[in-house]
C-alpha cells in the first residue's frame, strides 16, 4: 500500500491510465467529449519499420484558447486578473483580466484571420516578454492555428532554420527586445535576415512597435505590418474571430529543440493531450488551484517552461500568471525576485537554478530575501520550483532553509526534471499530491521530505525506468540510462513535426522501441526518488538553455583554419556549464584572437549564449572510435579531472577506440592547458 498520496496518484496512473486521465479530461471543456481516452497502435515508417505508437483523447475535439479564456468568462471570473506585466527594464507594469484578454485575443484572432491564417496554418512567434507575445500566441490557438515560438534574440540563421523547417505562414515580431541593462536589441535584422536566408518566405510579418525602438521603415510590399494599426482597425470595424475546435490529435505547437547534428528538431505538442496534462500538473504538482492563485515563472516564452507554465497552464486554471521581462540581477539589482514575491503575492515560483547562482552571487548574505521575509512579504509563497539543469545540493538546502523559514506552511523548495519532450515535469514533490477530486479542499498536505540532488519522484503518466545500454532494466541504486515506459503521459510528445522517421530514431530505436529514450543517465533510489545525473548524449545545458555540440562545432568549423572540432562542457560557477572546445590545428594562431574569432561565429550562427569558455589546439588530440564516433566523453572526463587537478586520473576508455594514444595526447595537452596557459586562469575561478 502507498504510504503517501503521491505514491498513490503515481500508482493509479500507471496501473490503469485510462481511468486516471478520463478523469482528468473531465475537468475541461469539450466540444466533443471524448469516448476513448487512450489507443495505442503500430506504424508503418517509410523505411518500412513498423512501431508501436498511442494517441490521447482521439475522438475529442476542443479549443485550448477557449479554455484558457472564454471559459473563464463564462464562469463568472472575467474580472480576476489573467496576467501581470512586470518589466524593469523597459519600467512598464500592466495587469490584464481575463475579460479584457478575451477581447484582445479575439481581436487579434480576427486580424491573423484576415491576414489569411487558417485553421492548421502555422505562426512563428519572435517576440520579447510583452503581453502581446501571449495574446499571439492565444489568437493564433483561436484560430485553430499551430504557432511555433522562437526564443527572441536568436540569430538570422537560427530563425531561417525555423521558418523552413516549421513552413509558417506568418511572422509575429516586435520592433525590439530589451537585454537586461544592454538596453534594445533590434529585431528587425534578425527577422529580415531569417526571411531572406529561408527558402521559405512568410507571407506577412506583423510588428508590435515598441516605444523603445522602433521598425521604422515597415515595407508594405514584402508583407510587413503595424500590429498595433491592425488591431485599432479591426477595433473599429468591430472585427472579432470565434474560437475553432482542432480534433484532440491535432497540433498545437512545435517547439524546437537542439538535435545532435545540429538541426533543430520539432517537438509537435498535441491540443488535447497537452490540455489535459497541464489542467492538471498546474494544480497538482504547481498547487495552483485557480482564480486568485497568482504564479510566477521566470522563464522565456521561447523555452518549453514558458509555453507550460507561464502561459497555459496557469490560464488553463483560471489563476494570474506573472510576464516577467527583465534579469534576477541587474534590473535593478538581485532583489528583483524577492520583489515580485511580495508585491503580487505569488503562490509558486519556478526558475532555474543559474538564476539562484546569480543572485546568491550578488547578495551572497541574502539580506534582500531575509528583509522582505522578516516583514511577512513571502508569506503567500508555498514553493519555489527549479528545473532546467541539474541543481547542486547546496543550493537546494540553502533557499529551502530560507523559504520554510519567510513562506507558508509546509513551504520547500521542489526541484523538478522535465523536457521540451515531456512538456511537463517528470519528477517533482506534488504540492496537491492527491487526484482532481481533492483539489477543492484547499488543504496543502506537507510535501514528500526533498532529497537534495534529487529530481523528486515520477509524476503521475511518466514510467520511469533505469536500464543499461542494452536495454535491460536495472535495480534500484544502479546508475543506467533513464528511459521511459510508453505511453508518456498526455504532455508528452508522439511525433516530431514532419518527420516520424527521426522520431523513431532519436527516442525509440536505440531500446529497439521498448522504451524511449530521454537522453539522461542516472538512477532511482531505494526510497523511489529519481536522481538525474547527467546528459548521455552531447548536448550542453548552458544556463538551462540546451544547446547542441554539433551546431557548436559547425560554427568552429566555419574557421577557414579549422577542420575538425570537438566541443563538450565544462563547469561554469555561475551558468552550471558552458562549452568547451577540442580543436585539431596542427600550429595554432594566438589564443585570445582565436577565440575572439570563434565567439564572433558563434553569435552570428547560435547567439550569444553559446560562446566558448575556452579552447584547447593541437595535432592528434581527438579521439574516436573503429567508426568514426567522437568520444566527447572522454574529453569530457579529462576536463573534470582537470578543475578537480587529478590530471593523470585514467578516464573510462571504450574498447572500440581507434587509437588509445590520442587519448593519451588529449590528456597531456590538458594539463598542459590547465598547469601552463589560460587554462590556470579558468582553474582558479572554479
Amino acid at each position: 500500500m502507498a504510504s503517501h498520496p503521491q505514491d498513490a496518484a503515481y500508482e493509479a496512473s500507471i496501473n490503469d491510465p485510462s481511468s486516471f486521465w478520463a478523469h482528468q479530461a473531465d475537468q475541461l471543456t469539450w466540444s466533443k467529449k471524448p469516448l476513448i481516452t487512450f489507443q495505442k497502435s503500430n506504424k508503418k515508417l517509410k523505411s518500412g519499420i513498423s512501431h508501436t505508437t498511442w494517441s490521447w483523447f482521439p475522438d475529442g475535439e476542443l479549443s485550448t484558447s477557449y479554455n484558457c479564456v472564454d471559459r473563464h468568462v463564462e464562469a463568472g471570473h472575467g474580472n480576476k486578473t489573467a496576467i501581470i506585466w512586470d518589466s524593469p527594464v523597459s519600467g512598464s507594469k500592466e495587469k490584464i483580466t481575463y475579460a479584457e484578454l478575451q477581447n484582445e485575443v479575439a481581436t487579434l484572432a480576427g486580424v491573423l484571420r484576415e491576414e489569411g491564417v487558417k485553421k492548421g496554418d502555422v505562426v512563428l512567434v519572435y517576440m520579447p516578454m510583452i503581453p502581446a507575445a501571449i495574446i499571439g500566441i492565444l489568437a493564433t490557438a483561436r484560430l485553430g492555428a499551430i504557432h511555433a515560438v522562437v526564443f527572441g534574440g536568436f540569430s538570422a540563421s537560427a530563425l531561417a532554420q525555423r521558418i523552413e523547417a516549421s513552413q509558417a505562414t506568418v511572422i509575429l515580431t516586435a520592433s525590439c527586445g530589451i537585454e537586461g541593462a544592454k538596453g534594445p536589441l533590434a529585431y528587425q535584422p534578425m527577422v529580415r535576415g531569417g526571411i531572406e536566408e529561408s527558402p521559405h518566405k512568410p507571407k506577412k510579418t506583423i510588428i508590435w512597435q515598441r516605444d523603445q525602438k522602433r521598425w521604422d521603415d515597415v515595407k508594405k510590399e514584402n508583407g510587413e505590418r503595424n500590429w498595433q494599426r491592425l488591431v485599432k482597425s479591426a477595433r473599429n470595424r468591430g472585427l472579432k474571430a470565434e474560437n475553432v475546435p482542432v480534433k484532440s490529435n491535432d497540433g498545437l505547437y512545435i517547439i524546437y529543440t537542439s538535435g545532435t547534428t545540429g538541426l533543430p528538431k520539432g517537438v509537435l505538442r498535441e491540443a488535447g493531450g497537452h490540455a489535459v496534462g497541464l489542467n492538471f500538473t498546474i494544480r497538482y504538482v504547481f498547487g495552483i488551484r485557480g482564480p486568485g492563485d497568482v504564479m510566477f515563472t521566470a522563464s522565456d516564452i521561447g523555452w518549453v517552461v514558458g509555453h507550460s507554465y507561464i502561459i497555459y497552464g496557469p490560464l488553463l486554471a483560471g489563476a494570474t500568471t506573472v510576464l516577467f521581462e527583465g534579469k534576477p540581477v541587474g534590473t535593478p539589482n538581485a532583489d528583483t525576485f524577492w520583489r515580485i514575491l511580495e508585491e503580487y503575492k505569488v503562490n509558486s515560483m519556478f526558475t532555474a537554478p543559474t538564476a539562484l547562482r546569480a543572485i546568491r552571487k550578488e547578495d551572497p548574505q541574502n539580506q534582500f530575501l531575509e528583509t522582505r521575509g522578516k516583514r511577512g512579504g513571502l508569506k503567500n509563497l508555498r514553493a519555489l520550483f527549479l528545473a532546467g539543469e541539474r541543481s547542486e545540493p547546496s543550493i537546494i538546502t540553502l533557499y529551502d532553509g530560507l523559504i520554510s523559514k519567510y513562506a507558508a506552511p509546509n513551504a520547500t523548495v521542489i526541484d523538478n526534471w522535465w523536457s521540451s519532450e515531456s512538456g511537463s515535469p517528470m519528477t517533482a514533490l506534488a504540492l496537491l499530491p492527491g487526484t482532481a477530486k481533492q483539489f477543492n479542499d484547499h488543504t496543502f498536505p506537507k510535501p514528500l521530505p526533498i532529497k537534495p540532488g534529487s529530481a523528486g519522484k515520477p509524476v503521475p503518466g511518466f514510467d520511469i525506468r533505469i536500464v543499461d545500454d542494452d536495454g535491460k532494466e536495472l535495480s534500484q541504486g544502479n546508475m543506467g540510462n533513464i528511459v521511459l515506459n510508453i505511453p508518456l503521459s498526455p504532455t508528452g510528445l508522439v511525433t516530431l513535426w514532419n518527420d516520424e522517421e527521426r522520431f523513431y530514431k532519436g527516442y525509440l530505436k536505440r531500446f529497439d522501441g521498448k522504451w524511449i529514450d530521454t537522453g539522461d543517465a542516472g538512477m532511482i533510489d531505494a526510497d523511489g526518488f529519481v536522481h538525474v545525473m547527467s546528459r548521455s548524449d552531447d548536448i550542453i545545458n548552458v544556463a538551462a538553455h540546451r544547446l547542441s555540440t554539433g551546431a557548436i562545432e559547425q560554427a568552429i568549423c566555419s574557421h577557414p583554419s579549422i577542420t575538425e572540432a570537438a566541443v563538450v562542457s565544462i563547469p561554469d560557477p555561475l551558468k552550471g556549464h558552458v562549452p568547451f572546445a577540442f580543436i585539431a590545428l596542427p600550429t595554432p594562431p594566438p589564443y585570445n584572437e582565436v577565440l575572439q574569432d570563434l565567439n564572433s561565429r558563434l553569435r552570428k550562427g547560435i547567439g550569444p549564449i553559446a560562446s566558448l569558455g575556452g579552447f584547447i589546439a593541437a595535432p592528434g588530440i581527438i579521439p574516436k572510435t573503429r567508426s568514426g564516433k567522437t568520444l566527447r566523453r572522454v574529453l569530457k572526463e579529462l576536463l573534470e579531472n582537470a578543475v578537480e587537478e587529478q590530471f593523470d586520473k585514467d578516464v573510462t576508455v571504450p574498447a572500440t577506440v581507434e587509437d588509445i594514444t590520442v587519448v593519451e595526447k588529449a590528456k597531456e595537452a590538458v594539463k598542459e592547458y590547465f598547469t601552463q596557459g589560460v587554462g590556470k586562469k579558468i582553474k582558479a575561478k572554479l
